[in-house]
């Protein structure tokens, strides 16, 4: 009985964790679409000086945008579409969960609220919260399939245990005799 609830969290986990990766892919894909730049980084920095819904922990990256706006123009882009690639592969899974979240809190915190940013947060929590929804992955496939440690290839499966990496039976240490 308890096979079915084993196996449906990492996948109910792992389609989630895809989905917010499609999201944050389709997002970078959008900006780059649309010519997103300096000017769009100076725009949001500028706004958020004027806007008292703007959390006071926004000052300092303000300030840091403002000096940077084509370092920020290139960066968010890339760091969605990259977001949205290590997601759907499953490549550090929570690590990336988190800076999903990170990067959609600094959005909200810039007064930038487009409507699937509440969703694509809740998303990346409930990445982190659901238990092994990064095992169907790209971790998960180089473990099933990738070669052994003494060189005998992938040819064949191995057999993975909860989400958890195979383990090897190691030799008991031999006894030392005690000297007479």
């Amino acid at each position: 009985m308890n096979a079915v609830p084993a196996v449906t969290a990492p996948l109910l986990g792992s389609a989630v964790r895809v989905a917010v990766g499609v999201l944050w892919v389709l997002e970078g894909l959008e900006k780059y679409r649309a010519g997103f730049g300096a000017a769009d980084i100076l725009l949001v920095a500028d706004g958020t000086a004027s806007n008292p819904r703007t959390p006071w922990w926004f000052t300092p990256v303000r300030a840091t945008m403002q000096a940077l706006p084509d370092a920020f123009g290139l960066a968010i882009p890339a760091l969605e579409v990259l977001l949205g690639l290590a997601l759907i592969a499953g490549v550090l899974t929570r690590l990336v969960a988190l800076g999903s979240i990170a990067t959609l809190a600094l959005y909200w915190g810039s007064d930038q609220l487009i409507a699937q940013y509440p969703l694509m947060m809740l998303l990346g929590a409930a990445v982190l919260a659901v238990p092994d929804s990064g095992r169907y992955g790209a971790a998960w496939i180089i473990a099933r399939f990738g070669s052994d440690r003494d060189g005998a290839g992938g040819d064949r499966p191995r057999r993975l245990s909860a989400g958890r990496s195979p383990r090897r039976r190691r030799a008991a240490p031999a006894r030392r005799q005690p000297s007479r």
